[in-house]
């Protein structure tokens, strides 16, 4: 009984003082660092796998799938729909069983959808209710990411939140271009022969191998989840109730951030899942698909360089700048469509890279300062009610950690409503069929991530 409680109490932190500078120079620092590199990694293929319908759903139709293009968009909006409805609980996870035990669980169940998959697009006889249940379960992965930050801001002090929840963020976030970049390549690979996947021939003789694009996952999640298992960490101050997390909803300073988060983070996702497809409809005879991902990989990078600028400089300056740039860009990007002319196609892409770059910058400087705010304002709430310096303290962290929660769950809810209203309302899904004279009439209605995230059929 002894050795068990030994081995448990190798994993949960029941002393954890990451203000205290001496605390998190002998111990805290190096422990901090490995959760959050684990943490990266988990994070990382849950974004893999929230958009692994973004790299599937264009494809079944070639191995022997008869889908309308109206059911294949709605396989690649389902996941975000179901990760909207997750991160509401998903929020509340780490404080209540642990950020390594959830870290586990939460990683390990996306082995389900990316093996069901894998199975799925094997039989052309699948019904479309199954793809859109596995769809629904890929929207598992993207409440991760509400969890992660969560977990991880309890590491790290106040002086280096925004240098973690950065890197964890942007760092996460390049499963995006990770995905986009290698599943058009896995699917047209011998890669899992072994098991009697042999691909489906396409007219110029290659063979089209769709299951690798959801089982080359499988090893490497189960990879994670045993990193995880025996390298990541509890902290035993972070418990907290579900109904102690509550009150931070009462906040104002909590739905002014989000507003600034929804147009930062929402637009870069917004951008990751239309940019190919805007680009194709406005530059035809442009191959737009080997040039996508470059824009999600500069995004995440600059999440991650937002954390660590507005950490020396400051996130609300930062922050202000940056939305100028995004607006600046936004402008330009107007000059560089087709209207009577034929338009730009390399100035089109230099601005959206452009506006890649700033949202990234923009959802690691605004991160910063919801981070810092917070914890700010519940020591301050905490002293003035008599508080000890460890009540506060320990308060500061739960209450950050589910500000950041509700945070990462408001701009998905936000941005999943305002496109897909502005894309029924406007009929801009008449854009995939070429119809672009409708864009110029719409666009002083949208906001960046809108025009961006128009999902082709």
């Amino acid at each position: 009984m002894t050795r068990q409680n030994e081995n448990y109490n190798r994993y949960l932190l029941s002393d954890w003082r990451p203000e205290n500078p001496a605390f998190w120079e002998n111990k805290g620092k190096g422990i901090a660092r490995r959760n959050l590199w684990i943490s990266v990694s988990c994070l990382l293929l849950a974004f893999c796998v929230w958009m692994l319908f973004s790299a599937v759903a264009v494809n079944l139709n070639k191995i022997g799938f008869n889908f309308t293009t109206d059911q294949l968009f709605l396989l690649t909006a389902l996941p975000s729909l179901s990760g909207a409805i997750l991160r509401v609980p998903y929020s509340f996870m780490v404080p209540l069983f642990g950020g390594r035990k959830w870290t586990v669980l939460s990683t390990v169940i996306l082995i389900i959808p990316c093996a069901w998959l894998g199975f799925a697009v094997q039989n052309p006889a699948t019904p479309f209710g199954v793809f859109m249940l596995i769809a629904l379960l890929c929207g598992f992965a993207g409440a991760n990411f509400a969890s992660s930050m969560g977990n991880i801001s309890f590491f790290f002090p106040k002086a280096r939140q925004g240098s973690a929840l950065g890197i964890n963020g942007g760092l996460g976030n390049l499963g995006v271009s990770v995905m986009q970049l290698l599943a058009p390549l896995v699917i047209f690979l011998p890669i899992f022969t072994f098991l009697g996947v042999r691909g489906v021939p396409q007219p110029d003789g290659s063979l089209l191998a769709l299951t690798n694009a959801a089982w080359i996952w499988v090893p490497l999640l189960a990879v994670a989840t045993l990193a995880a298992w025996f390298g990541m960490n509890d902290i035993g101050s972070s418990k907290a109730s579900v109904a102690s997390q509550l009150p931070v909803l009462k906040r104002l300073h909590l739905w002014l951030l989000s507003l600034l988060y929804l147009a930062t983070f929402g637009s870069f996702i917004g951008f990751s899942a239309g940019f190919a497809m805007l680009a194709k409809t406005q530059f035809p005879d442009v191959n737009i698909l080997q040039l996508a991902f470059f824009g999600p990989f500069i995004g995440a990078l600059a999440r991650s360089a937002g954390g660590v600028i507005s950490d020396k400089f400051g996130g609300v300056r930062v922050t202000l700048i940056n939305f100028i740039f995004m607006a600046l860009f936004t402008a330009l990007l107007f000059l560089t469509l087709p209207g009577s002319g034929a338009g730009s196609f390399s100035a089109f892409y230099l601005v959206f890279m452009g506006l890649f770059l700033t949202a990234g910058l923009g959802s690691g400087s605004t991160f910063q300062m919801i981070a810092v705010i917070f914890r700010q304002i519940t020591l301050y709430n905490v002293k003035l009610r008599g508080g000890s310096d460890e009540q506060a303290q320990r308060e500061a962290v739960t209450d950050t950690a589910a500000a950041l929660g509700f945070y990462l769950r408001y701009w998905r809810c936000g941005r999943l409503l305002y496109s897909k209203s502005v894309w029924h309302l406007f009929g801009l899904d008449r854009l995939a069929g070429g119809r672009h004279e409708n864009l110029f009439a719409v666009l002083p209605r949208l906001r960046p991530a809108d025009l961006a995230g128009l999902r082709a059929s």
